[in-house]
C-alpha cells in the first residue's frame, strides 16, 4: 500500500500505485478477447502506431524509474527545449503574425491597417515575385507605426532590394535603429529550394553585417523550412534541412567576420505547424534543442536560443469543404503556442482557393486571440513540460533529425545536397509513402476522403499571384481526391448529373447500415453519388431499385456476412440482369462466396478504386 501525504485530497490515496506490468496485463486481456495471444512488450507493440521517421506512438508512456529520461533543462536556458526565454510568452503572448499577400499596394495597405487594428502584432509581407512590387512597400505600409509593428519580408530573389527599401523607410519615418524590429527575410538556400535558382549569398551576408552593426532589433536571414514541408518532407526531415541551412548561414557569417554570438542573432527559423498537435509541439521543442547543440559546438552555448516563427501548414489545407480548415488551423495554432513558438501565423481557411477575403483574415487572426485571451494558453510556461509522451517524442524526433542532418553534412552541406538531388529524392520517397496512407484513408482528410459533402457550393476567391516554381514540388494532402472530384464536377457541368453508383442495402437497418455508410462515404470521396433508396429486401426489389436509380453501370452490395451468404449470389445476378456491369461487395475479399466483381473495404486503395470506377463510367480524365 502506498501512503500519500495528507493534503486534503485523499480520493485515491488509499489505492496502490499501478505498475507498468499491471497495465500490460490489462492490455493483454483486451487483446486476448480479440483473438491475439501476446504478452509483455509485444502487447504494447500491438497497440502502437508507426509514424514517419521510424518513430512509434505507444499506448502507454511512463518515465523510466532509473532516471535515464533526457534532461530538458529549464525555460530560457540551454538546451532551450522548454523555451527560448525564462518567462516564455507569459508577458504578452506570442507574436500574432499575419501573412499579407497581394500585388496592389493600396489594397494591401487597407488589409494591413485593418489587421493591425484588430489584434495582429506583426506583418509578414510578400514582395517581388508573387507579391507587391518592391517599390510599393512604402505605400503598403502607409499609416503603419513602424516602431510598434515589426515587419517580416519575404521577397525571394529581390530580398536585398526589399531590405534596403524597408531600412530606408525607417530612416524616412524617423524610426531609430534601436526601435526598429524586422526580419529582412534573406534566404538564398530557401529560394533555391523553391525555384531551383542559385543565389549568391554575399548579399545576405552583407545585410547581416549591416544589421549586426547598426540595427539591434533587425535580423537579416530567415531559415525557412516550409519549402521542405511543402515538398512532402517529414517532421525530422524538416528539422534536419533547417539545421543544415542554418549551419551554412552560420559558417558564411562567421567567415565574414561576425562573432558566433552575433551570427546566431541574425537568424530566424520558420517551421510548419500541423493538426498533429503532439508532433508539432515536439518538433518545435526538438528544433530548439538541435540548434542549441549547434551553438554549443560552435562555442556559444548560451546564445543558442532559436527564434521561431510557426506557420499553419499549407499541406493540410483543403480546397473542398474549406471551412474545416478553421478547425485544422486552430489545433495547429494551439500546438505552435504550446510548443513555444515566438511568432505564429494562422493561414486563412481559404488560403488554397486564392486571395483570402476579409472574413477569412479575421477568423485567422482571431484564432490566436481566442487562444491567448480566452483560453489563456500563454499564461503557462511550457504547458507540455513534464508530459513523458511529449518529452520522449521530442527526444526521438531530435535523434532522427540529427541523423539526417549528419547525412546532409557528409554530402557537402545544404547547398550541395539540394543540387545533387539528395534532398528531392529523400522528400519524394517520404511523400510517396505518405500518399499510400492517404490513398488508403489510413490518414483521413475530413470533408475530403471522409464525410465529403457533394452538395457543397464551391467557395470562390480572387486568384492569388502565382507562387515561385522550378525547384522542389508543392504537395497537398487532398491532391489525389481533388483530381477525382474535379472529374466529377466536369461531368456534372457537362451532363447535369454526377456519376452515380447504386447501393443494394440488403436486410434490416442493423444489418446494412454500417457497410452502406462506409460505401457511401468511400464513393462520395471520388465525387460519385451513392443511391440506396429504397432498401432492397430481395433480388427482385434490388433489381427494380437499381433500374430506377440512374446508376452508371455500378452497384455495391451492403449487408451483414450472414445475409451475404443467403442473398449475395442471387442479388448479384439480378443486378447484372438489370444492367449493372460491375458489382462490388462491401467487405474484405472472401467475406462471401458470391460472383461479385470486386470488394471495397477499410484499408483498400480508395484512390485506385475510385479512379477505376470513374474510368469505367466513362467520366473523362483531362489531366
Amino acid at each position: 500500500m502506498t501512503v500519500l501525504p495528507d493534503d486534503g485530497l485523499s480520493l485515491a490515496a488509499e489505492f496502490p500505485v499501478a505498475t507498468h506490468e499491471q497495465w500490460q496485463r490489462l492490455v493483454e486481456g483486451v487483446l486476448r478477447k480479440s483473438g491475439k495471444e501476446v504478452s509483455g512488450e509485444a502487447a504494447e507493440e500491438a497497440l502502437s502506431t508507426p509514424l514517419e521517421d521510424g518513430l512509434i506512438t505507444r499506448p502507454l508512456y511512463t518515465a523510466p524509474p532509473d532516471g535515464t529520461a533526457p534532461d530538458t533543462g529549464f525555460p530560457g536556458f540551454a538546451p532551450f527545449v522548454r523555451g527560448g526565454r525564462p518567462e516564455g510568452t507569459t508577458a504578452n503572448g506570442w507574436d500574432v503574425r499575419q501573412r499579407m499577400v497581394g500585388t496592389d499596394p493600396a489594397r494591401l495597405n487597407e488589409a494591413v491597417l485593418a489587421d493591425l487594428e484588430n489584434g495582429v502584432t506583426s506583418l509578414w509581407l510578400t514582395a517581388g515575385q508573387g507579391g507587391i512590387p518592391v517599390d510599393g512597400l512604402a505605400r503598403a505600409l502607409d499609416g503603419v507605426y513602424l516602431d510598434l509593428a515589426p515587419v517580416v519580408l519575404d521577397a525571394g530573389a529581390e530580398y536585398a532590394e526589399a531590405a534596403r527599401t524597408l531600412l530606408s523607410l525607417y530612416a524616412e519615418r524617423s524610426v531609430s535603429p534601436e526601435a526598429a524590429r524586422a526580419s529582412l527575410g534573406a534566404d538564398p538556400l530557401g529560394h533555391e529550394a523553391r525555384t531551383g535558382e542559385a543565389l549568391d549569398p554575399a548579399g545576405a551576408v552583407e545585410l547581416a553585417l549591416e544589421a549586426a552593426a547598426g540595427w539591434p532589433g533587425v535580423r537579416a536571414l530567415t531559415v525557412d523550412a516550409l519549402p521542405y514541408h511543402e515538398a512532402g518532407g517529414s517532421a525530422a526531415e524538416e528539422l534536419a534541412l533547417s539545421l543544415a541551412t542554418g549551419v551554412a548561414y552560420l559558417r558564411a557569417l562567421t567567415e565574414a567576420g561576425l562573432s558566433v554570438e552575433a551570427a546566431l542573432g541574425q537568424l530566424e527559423f520558420r517551421y510548419a505547424a500541423t493538426a498533429d498537435q503532439f508532433l508539432t509541439i515536439a518538433k518545435l521543442r526538438a528544433a530548439r534543442r538541435l540548434w542549441s547543440r549547434v551553438a554549443e559546438a560552435s562555442g556559444a552555448p548560451e546564445a543558442g536560443a532559436q527564434l521561431q516563427h510557426a506557420v499553419t501548414s499549407p499541406v493540410m489545407m483543403t480546397r473542398r469543404d474549406p471551412w474545416v480548415n478553421m478547425l485544422r488551423t486552430t489545433v495547429a495554432c494551439m500546438a505552435a503556442g504550446v510548443g513555444g513558438a515566438d511568432s505564429v501565423t494562422v493561414l486563412p481557411f481559404d488560403h488554397e482557393l486564392g486571395l483570402p477575403d476579409a472574413f477569412a483574415r479575421r477568423i485567422a487572426r482571431n484564432t490566436s486571440t481566442i487562444l491567448l485571451e480566452e483560453s489563456h494558453l500563454a499564461r503557462v510556461i511550457d504547458p507540455a513540460g513534464g508530459s513523458y509522451y511529449v518529452e520522449r517524442l521530442t527526444d526521438e524526433l531530435a535523434h532522427a533529425a540529427w541523423e539526417f542532418f549528419q547525412t546532409l553534412e557528409k554530402a557537402g552541406g545544404q547547398a550541395a545536397a539540394l543540387r545533387s538531388g539528395l534532398v528531392a529524392e529523400r522528400l519524394a520517397a517520404t511523400w510517396a509513402a505518405r500518399s499510400k496512407k492517404l490513398a488508403k484513408r489510413r490518414e483521413p482528410i475530413t470533408g475530403v476522403s471522409e464525410f465529403p459533402l457533394l452538395s457543397e457550393k464551391p467557395v470562390v476567391r480572387e486568384s492569388a499571384p502565382p507562387a515561385p516554381t522550378g525547384g522542389l514540388p508543392r504537395v497537398r494532402r487532398d491532391e489525389a481526391y481533388e483530381a477525382l472530384r474535379a472529374r466529377s464536377d466536369a461531368h456534372l457541368a457537362a451532363t447535369g448529373a454526377r456519376p452515380r453508383i447504386f447501393l443494394a442495402a440488403l436486410g434490416p437497418a442493423a444489418a446494412h447500415t454500417a457497410r452502406a455508410g462506409f460505401a457511401s462515404n468511400l464513393f462520395q470521396a471520388g465525387g460519385i453519388e451513392a443511391v440506396h433508396d429504397p432498401v432492397s429486401v430481395d433480388a427482385a426489389t434490388a433489381a427494380a431499385a437499381y433500374a430506377a436509380s440512374g446508376a452508371d453501370g455500378m452497384a455495391v452490395l451492403c449487408s451483414s456476412d450472414a445475409l451475404y451468404a443467403e442473398q449475395a449470389g442471387a442479388v448479384t445476378e439480378a443486378l447484372r440482369a438489370a444492367g449493372a456491369t460491375t458489382v462490388f461487395l462491401a467487405g474484405k475479399p472472401g467475406t462471401a462466396e458470391a460472383s461479385v466483381d470486386e470488394y471495397v473495404f477499410a484499408g483498400c486503395d480508395a484512390v485506385a478504386v475510385l479512379s477505376s470506377v470513374l474510368d469505367r463510367m466513362g467520366v473523362p480524365n483531362e489531366q
